[in-house]
């Protein structure tokens, strides 16, 4: 078996990894509060990507449960969430933050999620056509009763994490949300861990015990 390799995204940063069919993607939550907008891109002769549009058709639902596929816009399920440890939900109704945003906000040239995938996507040498809505792991965002979307404080506690599995070879950009203004991130940004590991699956064999994945 091979060695887990870990990658840790820094504040207000994007990393990009390769991963290949039937790897297990651990994304860890060290300091707690911080959210991950998650892409995956199948680079395949025709090229695809998750789509939140879709995956919330597919499963009728608006967030995702363990036991979940995210599908693309060919429909073709690419990652399936097979562990979480987030009490909060994981958000797939909000676009990536972007200079709009805290230009909006009186910002100007912040670090954003949009801008922070496109270098990961550059850095790997891909285009898309889109920019896609990511999964917002450990956004706490469910709709308002009056109907209204309210970004609230995450409730994802230190070490709160979920298990991604890849069901087909993958790229995948995870960017650590940089909105510092607001409390989305607990009102400050901190890192993200990322491990992609082989092994058997936690819906089968129980909670993940490798402390290399921890």
């Amino acid at each position: 078996m091979r060695t887990p390799r870990k990658y840790v995204v820094e504040p207000q940063s994007g990393c990009s990894i390769r991963v290949a069919l039937g790897e297990h993607i651990p994304v860890d939550d060290p300091d707690g509060q911080q959210v991950a907008d998650l892409w995956a891109i199948a680079p395949r002769g025709s090229i695809d990507w998750v789509s939140t549009d879709h995956t919330r058709d597919i499963n009728e639902k608006m967030f995702p449960d363990v036991g979940d596929s995210f599908y693309s816009k060919q429909s073709e399920p690419l990652l399936t969430l097979i562990e979480s440890s987030s009490p909060g939900p994981h958000d797939m109704l909000f676009p990536p933050c972007d200079d709009a945003l805290y230009v909006r906000a009186g910002f100007h040239g912040h670090p954003n999620c949009r801008d922070n995938f496109l270098k990961a996507l550059s850095r790997e040498g891909v285009t898309l056509p889109i920019v896609p809505d990511p999964v917002n792991l450990f956004q706490n965002s469910p709709p308002q009763p009056d109907g209204r979307l309210e970004v609230l404080p995450s409730i994802n506690p230190p070490g709160g994490y979920v298990v991604l599995r890849a069901d087909e070879d993958l790229l995948i950009v995870v960017t650590a949300c940089s909105v510092d203004f607001h409390p989305t991130n607990g009102s400050k940004c901190t890192s993200i861990e990322v491990t992609i590991s082989q092994g058997q699956d936690p819906l089968m064999w129980g909670p993940r015990s490798d402390p290399a994945l921890h």
